[in-house]
C-alpha cells in the first residue's frame, strides 16, 4: 500500500515505523494499568468506557470478593461497553456487588460549507446536508459488578445518543475463569480495529477519525473469549450475529455468522495506560509500545425489503459515503442483497513523557454480490491508514494534537481517494484527574467517505468541520 502514497505520506508513514522501534523499558509506576486489559486503574482517570468501544476483554480472573467497605481489584473488560473503573458502589453482600459509573458529553459541531454537494462514482450529483448544532450529544450509564461468585460478572448499560434520537440497553455477562481465558457473552464488536476494544473516553477528541470511522465494524450480539496469555500479550476471538446490530430487530438478522479475531503486544512496559488509552496523560517515564494485528469477516444483508430503497445496513458503505445495500448504489435500478465483508488491520503506538503517537493501516474487501441485477464490479478493495500524535506542553493539563487519515478506493471500481488534516486540544481543568475534559479542534476534510450524525463526519464533504466538547465520566 505504501507504494500508492503521495511522498508526504511515504514520509509519514517511515517516520510513525521509525518512532514505533520497540524500546526495552522495564513496567513503570503502579499508577498506569497492567498490560494488555489494561486492569483496572488505580487512579480516578480509569472512567468506564463508551459504547463506542465494546466490552471486548471482559476481563481475566476477578480478585475474591473484599471485605465490607473495601474496594475490589478485578480485570477490566475490554470492548464497548466496558466501564470498569472509577464509579460509586451501589450495594454489596455476599451474593453480589453493583456499581454505577458514567459518561456525558456536550457538543458542538459546525461542518462547513453551509451548501454543498458532491459527485458519487456513477456521477450523480448528491445534496450534503451539513450541521450547526449544540448537543446533548451522547450519555451512557453503567450498571456492573459480579453475582453469587465474584468471578461471574455482569454489565447493563442505558445508552442515549440525542443527535439521532436513539436510546438503549444493552449489556454482557460472562465467567472469568483464568486470566489466560475468559468467556462472555452479550453485546461487542467482532473487532477489526484497535479502538474497538475498549479504550473509549480516552480518545484526542470525543470521536474517532475518519479512516477509523470507515474501516471498523460496530457492535452486534456477540459471543467471545479473551484472556492474556503471557504478561503485555492478549488475544481476544468473537463470533457474532453481523458487524453492526444495534437498532435492527431479531427478524430482520439472517443465519450468517460474523467471525472477528485480534492479539496486540505490549513488549516494554506491559501495559499501554488505562483501558489502552489513545494519549499519554499518565506521562510513562517508560518508553510504553503496542503492537496489534485484527481481522473479521462478515456475510452481510440489507437487513430491509426491496421495495424501500434505501438499506437499514447502513454500516457498510463505499468510499463516496453511498450505503452499499442501498438501491443503485453500484448499478442504476440495481439492490444488492448480500456482499460477504472482509477486513484486516495492524496498529502500532508508543508513549513516553506525555508523548503519544499511534498508527492504525487498514485493507478491506467487498466481495460475492448478491443482487437483483447485473453489476458492473464482482469486488471492491478499499485501503487506508491514519496516524495521530499529541503532547503535553502543560503535564496532565493542556494537551495539543494533531492527526491525518487517508481512504483510498478502489480505482478500478471508480472510486476516488480520501483525506483529513486534524489539529486540536484537550485542556482537563479539575486537579489530577482526566475525568473532566474540555476538547476543541479542527478538521480540514476531502471528499469524506463516512457519514453519521453520531460522529464529526457528513458523507461527500470538502470543507472544514469546528467542533468543541465538554465530557465528564466517573
Amino acid at each position: 500500500m505504501l507504494a500508492r502514497l503521495y511522498p508526504t505520506q511515504r514520509y509519514l508513514a517511515l517516520l510513525v515505523v521509525i518512532l514505533l522501534v520497540p524500546v526495552a523499558a522495564r513496567a513503570q509506576d503502579a499508577g498506569t494499568a497492567p498490560a494488555g486489559v489494561e486492569a483496572a486503574p488505580t487512579d480516578a482517570a480509569a472512567a468506564p468506557t463508551d459504547a463506542a468501544a465494546a466490552p471486548a476483554n471482559a476481563g481475566g480472573a476477578a480478585a475474591a470478593p473484599a471485605g465490607p467497605g473495601e474496594g475490589e481489584t478485578e480485570r477490566p473488560t475490554w470492548g464497548a461497553l466496558d466501564a470498569t473503573g472509577s464509579g460509586f458502589l451501589l450495594g454489596r453482600t455476599d451474593l453480589g456487588e453493583m456499581s454505577l459509573s458514567g459518561y456525558a458529553v456536550i457538543r458542538y459541531i459546525n461542518q462547513l460549507p453551509a451548501t454543498q454537494t458532491f459527485v458519487d462514482h456513477l456521477g450523480n450529483t448528491n445534496v450534503i446536508d451539513p450541521r450547526n448544532d449544540i448537543q446533548f450529544h451522547r450519555a451512557m450509564l453503567h450498571f456492573r459488578g459480579w453475582l453469587f461468585d465474584p468471578k461471574i460478572r455482569y454489565q447493563v448499560t442505558v445508552w442515549s445518543v440525542l443527535s439521532t434520537n436513539q436510546t438503549t440497553l444493552y449489556g454482557f455477562a460472562g465467567y472469568q475463569f483464568h486470566k489466560k481465558f475468559n468467556a462472555y457473552a452479550g453485546i461487542n464488536t467482532i473487532g477489526g480495529s484497535r479502538s474497538v476494544m475498549g479504550s473509549h473516553p480516552f480518545w484526542l477528541a470525543n470521536d474517532r477519525v475518519l479512516a477509523d470511522e470507515f474501516f471498523r465494524p460496530g457492535f452486534t450480539g456477540t459471543a467471545w473469549v479473551n484472556g492474556e496469555l503471557t504478561p503485555g500479550f492478549w488475544y481476544q476471538v468473537a463470533a457474532g450475529n453481523s458487524l453492526s446490530q444495534l437498532g435492527f430487530t431479531a427478524k430482520q438478522l439472517t443465519r450468517d455468522i460474523a467471525t472477528g479475531g485480534t492479539v496486540w503486544w505490549m513488549p516494554t512496559t506491559k501495559e499501554f495506560g488505562p483501558n489502552g488509552s489513545f494519549d499519554d496523560w499518565e506521562h510513562h517515564e517508560n518508553v510504553a509500545t503496542r503492537f496489534g494485528v485484527s481481522s473479521y469477516r462478515s456475510r452481510e444483508n440489507r437487513f430491509n425489503q426491496n421495495s424501500n430503497p434505501a438499506a437499514d445496513n447502513y454500516q457498510v458503505k463505499l468510499a463516496d459515503s453511498l450505503l452499499l445495500f442501498s438501491t443503485g448504489a453500484l448499478a442504476p435500478d440495481v439492490t444488492v442483497n448480500f456482499a460477504t465483508v472482509r477486513g484486516a488491520s495492524v496498529d502500532a503506538g508508543l508513549k513516553y513523557r506525555g508523548i503519544f503517537l499511534q498508527t492504525e493501516i487498514y485493507q478491506r474487501w467487498l466481495y460475492d454480490f448478491d443482487a437483483d441485477g447485473a453489476l458492473p464490479v464482482s469486488s471492491i478493495h478499499d485501503s487506508g491508514f491514519y496516524v495521530q500524535g499529541a503532547f503535553y506542553p502543560i503535564k496532565q493539563k493542556l494537551e495539543l494534537y494533531g492527526a491525518t487519515s487517508w481512504i483510498y478506493g478502489d480505482k478500478g471500481a471508480g472510486f476516488d481517494t480520501s483525506h483529513e488534516y486534524i489539529q486540536g486540544l484537550n485542556y482537563y481543568p479539575a486537579h489530577q484527574t482526566r475525568n473532566i475534559r474540555f476538547n476543541t479542534q479542527v478538521i480540514e476534510v476531502d471528499r469524506s467517505p463516512q457519514s453519521s450524525l453520531f460522529g464529526f463526519y457528513v458523507g461527500g464533504q470538502k470543507g472544514t468541520t469546528l467542533s468543541s466538547a465538554f465530557s465528564f465520566y466517573f
